[in-house]
């Protein structure tokens, strides 16, 4: 039997208890990995932290509170994509083949871009921008608010398969990478780290500073691991101003 056919005969409470765990553990391991990660490489000296000021003394735990909001909406929500297979309205592809899965897969990585520009600026509108307020009280950013989201938000973010499923007969495990590879990139943009400071804005390497630079300057960069949507629609966020360095002493000693 293959994963298609297992996922479409669970019951809906077992898809709810499977996609609860399925979010819970790749919360923690973008969470714990990313963390690990950007401390490994700035023990060796790769990279460097974006933003050094200290975290407010609550926000790890406000966002772990409003996570595990949104881990219960992506988890319980993984009903409508399967009531989409029980109802007829989507089918998964049959015996597809490994090539196929892979331009799947990224055809469905450039789309889960197109959305969430999208959703992410109507989150910037005055409609809705009072739903985005507690992802943005995370002004340091970290691996822990990949998922610090109002409920709302994780509503809009977390449906981003359910159009791509009516239109096309996808395959299971394309489906499937879209929760992993949007939570590996969404934790490397939360990461506040820059791994290749060499590269352009516009680079896709340059993920999280475009979105450290969003945080920081909320008006502008709205797209989630390209910028080529940013730059499409005129979005771009303006570069920090530097900060200047610490005058040195004109006097002469003593």
């Amino acid at each position: 039997m293959t994963a298609a056919q297992v996922f479409t005969n669970l019951s809906a409470w077992q898809v709810m208890a499977w996609g609860l765990l399925f979010f819970t553990a790749l919360y923690l391991a973008g969470g714990f990995g990313m963390t690990a990660l950007t401390r490994f490489l700035q023990r060796l000296g790769i990279g460097k932290v974006l933003d050094t000021r200290p975290l407010k003394p609550d926000q790890l735990q406000r966002e772990w509170r409003q996570s595990f909001h949104s881990i219960l909406i992506f988890g319980l929500g993984m009903i409508v994509p399967w009531g989409f297979v029980q109802l007829g309205w989507a089918r998964f592809a049959v015996n597809p083949s490994a090539w196929q899965i892979a331009i799947e897969i990224w055809v469905l990585l450039i789309w889960n871009d197109v959305h969430f520009w999208i959703n992410h600026r109507l989150l910037h509108t005055r409609w809705l921008k009072r739903f985005h307020g507690d992802h943005h009280r995370s002004v340091v950013v970290t691996p822990w608010s990949t998922y610090s989201f109002h409920p709302v938000e994780a509503m809009m973010m977390g449906n981003v398969i359910l159009v791509p499923m009516v239109v096309h007969d996808f395959a299971f495990w394309s489906l499937a990478s879209v929760p992993v590879f949007s939570l590996v990139l969404n934790a490397i943009g939360h990461s506040n780290y820059e791994f290749f400071p060499s590269v352009g804005p516009r680079h896709p390497l340059a993920a999280s500073r475009r979105h450290h630079l969003h945080h920081a300057r909320p008006a502008g960069n709205y797209g989630f691991a390209f910028a080529f949507m940013d730059r499409w629609m005129r979005s771009e966020a303006d570069p920090l101003p530097v900060r200047p360095a610490p005058a040195r002493s004109t006097q002469s000693a003593p």
